[in-house]
């Protein structure tokens, strides 16, 4: 059962800002609810306010810029990520881990940046994400601010988002499009599961770069290698950076292990 809270559901942008501006510290903003309204039903959260954002245009809007890269608004779904062309032809590794996310009929309603918000380590956009260089973009009544994914995600379920903000999209450059990449994701079942870990990998002429799920309290983006490196040196990083714990669905030593075989199966698969 659902505790009583106020729905509010803005058609601008400026309103939902200035609303957040008086009641930030009691508001819980959504943009698809997959998981805040789980949350809210087992009294994980208690707002007095529960902002949609989904009636904002601008939010709903996903384009792609041969400059200034890929956009993701706040309230663009995973399905629509998927659909949108862009994607598949110039950010494989994001589209790999779109299409294992959930059900479909759940990405129909999840969203991109709510996945990335929810800071779940586990999440599956965040490391793709991170390795493409994506931006986030917070917006309040005061003004915005840019920052990349990686420093914006700090903890389990933690951010830099203050109270009075929204996180209105993400942005991803061209500076990696139409790389070679891959995703790999450790699953208990076939189907749809939440990551035991997750690997992320790019090939650059000039770097390669790999990200870490599921496997340290945030996603871990290791630092750029050189095209020459070897799958041993990216595992050596790997498990130096990365923190696994052992939990209901996995140990970490078994973590650990698969990140050493997903690394050296992406490095194979993207040609490195």
């Amino acid at each position: 059962m659902l505790h009583d809270f106020s729905y509010s559901r803005p058609q601008s942008l400026n309103e939902a800002l200035s609303f957040l501006a008086e009641h930030g510290d009691t508001t819980a903003v959504f943009s698809g609810g997959t998981d805040l309204f789980v949350s809210i039903r087992s009294g994980l959260e208690t707002p007095t306010y529960v902002m949609d954002l989904k009636g904002i245009r601008e939010l709903n809007e996903i384009s792609f810029d041969e400059n200034t890269g890929l956009s993701i608004g706040a309230c663009v779904t995973i399905n629509e990520l998927l659909e949108f062309p862009a994607v598949a032809e110039k950010y494989a590794v994001l589209f790999e881990a779109a299409r294992e996310l959930a059900t479909h009929q759940l990405r129909n309603r999840a969203t991109v940046i709510g996945n990335v918000v929810t800071a779940s380590p586990c999440g599956d956009t965040s490391s793709p994400l991170m390795v493409l260089g994506g931006e986030v973009t917070l917006a309040s009544a005061a003004g915005e601010r840019t920052m990349p994914l990686a420093e914006f995600i700090t903890g389990v379920k933690a951010t830099l988002i203050r109270p009075e903000e929204i996180v209105t999209k993400i942005t991803v450059p061209t500076t990696w499009a139409g790389v070679p990449g891959g995703y790999k994701k450790l699953k208990r079942i076939k189907g749809h599961d939440l990551g035991l870990v997750m690997v992320a990998m790019i090939r650059h002429p000039k770097a390669l770069r790999v990200a870490v799920g599921s496997a340290a309290p945030t996603p871990v983006l290791l630092p750029d290698f050189t095209p020459d490196v070897t799958v041993q040196e990216i595992q050596a990083a790997a498990q130096k950076a990365i923190s696994p714990i052992d939990d209901v669905r996995s140990s970490k030593e078994y973590r650990r292990f698969m990140v050493d075989v997903f690394i050296k199966r992406l490095m194979e698969e993207v040609g490195a």
